[in-house]
């Protein structure tokens, strides 16, 4: 029985402390080793707390002194997930606009950091949506992933409201709509329109203009901030739409601009405030001498543009935090609720204050 006892262990008699010839291959091997049940070890290299912590520590250290890694593909088989987390760009308003938007890479690279810290791989798609829920039911139907992010809503809010009525792990960054039925993390956008054009206004600012597409709610409602915010002042703001595309972009800012005298221009994202920069720079305009200029964002290029640009704060790092530990609560059943964050205005030096 003795000579069982430290076979088991591996050659000391102690469980949990093997000898130099203990062979480890499986979870029941670490188990023999560990002197507990394959279940536990299961749940403490899991990270699972329902294994006390001191066992839980022993069982991952022991795992790491036999290079022990478990079976992942058998793990997911059983539990019936891919470890995989989707995230998509839905492009129905700007079927043109590119991933290597800098908006879209930030967010992004954030959302990449946080998937990783927590055990997922993902999976990035750019959908070009048709009409129908068809391009969100494919992915979230696949079988391939474990649940849905979505970088921005377009002008499929309806359609995701539809798709998660029978599919609960998804969670858009966007604009947040009352009764809408999808999770969605985001900043005030009415908000930070607002602060916009106060600031504008603010700074001497009379003339004003907003530059951006509506067709995405996001944009739209950043629009209807800064015309709340004229309305108070008793001023008139002008509405040219531009499009996110860059092959379009100059060329309608070129348009737009040409012999306009405007003096204060909100922008519904740092990109068409820096590509606005660089037409007012060509036409000879200073900034903010001539015209004053507010961007939506604050992007790490933001600060580095000359000269700096001031603009709208959206907490993107934190949204991708949050986003993230949603998705990972839904996938576990749980309820959560979308979450809208306020925005802040980061004055540099294209307003005069």
């Amino acid at each position: 029985m003795a000579a069982g006892t430290d076979d088991k262990a591996g050659g000391t008699g102690i469980p949990g402390t093997p000898g130099p010839d203990v062979e480890v291959r499986t979870l029941a091997d670490l188990a023999r080793v560990a002197g507990v049940s394959a279940g536990t070890v299961s749940r403490a290299l899991a990270g699972k707390s329902l294994v006390n912590a001191e066992t839980r520590d022993r069982i991952q250290a022991l795992a790491r002194q036999y290079g022990f890694r478990p079976n992942q593909m058998a793990s997911k088989l059983r539990s019936r997930r891919t470890g995989v987390i989707g995230v998509v760009i839905p492009l129905g308003h700007e079927k043109r606009q590119h991933i290597s938007d800098p908006f879209f890479l930030t967010l992004l690279g954030h959302l990449a950091d946080q998937l990783t810290e927590s055990g997922y791989d993902l999976m990035l798609s750019r959908a070009i949506p048709d009409g129908t829920s068809d391009w969100l039911e494919r992915i979230t139907g696949s079988g391939m992933v474990d649940g849905v992010l979505l970088i921005g809503q377009s002008d499929q809010s309806e359609i995701i409201d539809q798709v998660v009525s029978h599919y609960r792990p998804l969670v858009a960054w966007g604009n947040h709509r009352e009764g809408q039925r999808h999770i969605v993390v985001g900043t005030d956008n009415e908000l930070g329109g607002r602060l916009a054009a106060e600031h504008l206004i603010a700074c001497g600012a009379r003339r004003l203009a907003f530059l951006g597409d509506t067709a995405g709610i996001e944009i739209a409602m950043r629009l209807r901030g800064a015309r709340a915010a004229a309305e108070a002042a008793g001023l008139q703001i002008a509405h040219i739409p531009v499009n996110l595309a860059d092959a379009e972009m100059g060329p309608q800012l070129e348009a737009a601009l040409a012999g306009a005298d405007y003096d204060g221009l909100v922008t519904a994202s740092d990109l068409i405030a820096m590509s606005t920069l660089h037409v007012l720079h060509e036409a000879g305009r200073k900034i903010p001498g001539d015209i004053q200029l507010v961007g939506f964002d604050d992007l790490p290029l933001a600060r580095l543009t000359s000269p700096p640009l001031t603009t709208v704060r959206q907490e993107i790092a934190q949204g991708a935090k949050v986003m993230v530990e949603k998705i990972k609560a839904l996938i576990e059943g749980e309820t959560r609720q979308s979450k809208v964050m306020p925005p802040t205005l980061i004055a540099r030096e294209t307003t005069r204050s």
